[in-house]
């Protein structure tokens, strides 16, 4: 038995303790915000947070979340978290998503990162490519998901 810390909610699951979390979170729970991409923490899609910490959950097993607190886009974008708010108005208003697959890992991704800068420091685009880099986005939206980002900040500062 495992117990996992989701979005503020203790779920005790039946898994292997080497279960990847993405599978507790989409199979286990019903939270299929989070998707699998590439299994090998390569393209970014199935990016949560783990302790505030943007974390691939394709190949971080529920083990390493033992104790620790496992945030999830439904959260992100669920209105309360103030970052997670800035970041999805942003995407909207850029019109960034188009198939929409890896939006979620690209949000939790830029979600982290502007909750990690330092209060009112402005990213440059430098800052956001490096923070947004380990996200693939097959309809190239790059340009909309950087001008998001820095829009995302600066309705923050």
């Amino acid at each position: 038995m495992s117990t996992l810390n989701v979005n503020g909610h203790q779920h005790t699951l039946d898994a292997d303790p080497a279960t990847p979390i993405l599978w507790a979170l989409r199979d286990s729970l019903g939270l299929t915000g989070t998707k699998f991409g590439c299994g090998a923490a390569l393209c970014g899609a199935c990016t949560v947070h783990l302790d505030g910490q943007a974390i691939r959950s394709c190949v971080t097993p529920i083990s390493a979340a033992q104790g620790k607190k496992i945030t999830t886009i439904e959260a992100v974008t669920g209105g309360a978290d103030r970052v997670g708010a800035a970041v999805h108005a942003a995407w909207v208003k850029h019109d960034v998503a188009q198939c929409g697959y890896c939006q979620s890992g690209q949000v939790m991704s830029a979600t982290a990162f502007l909750k990690s800068l330092p209060k009112g420091k402005k990213p440059s685009a430098a800052d956001i490519d490096a923070a947004m880099s380990g996200n693939i986005c097959r309809c190239g939206t790059y340009a909309r998901i950087r001008a998001a980002v820095a829009d995302a900040a600066q309705s923050l500062a």
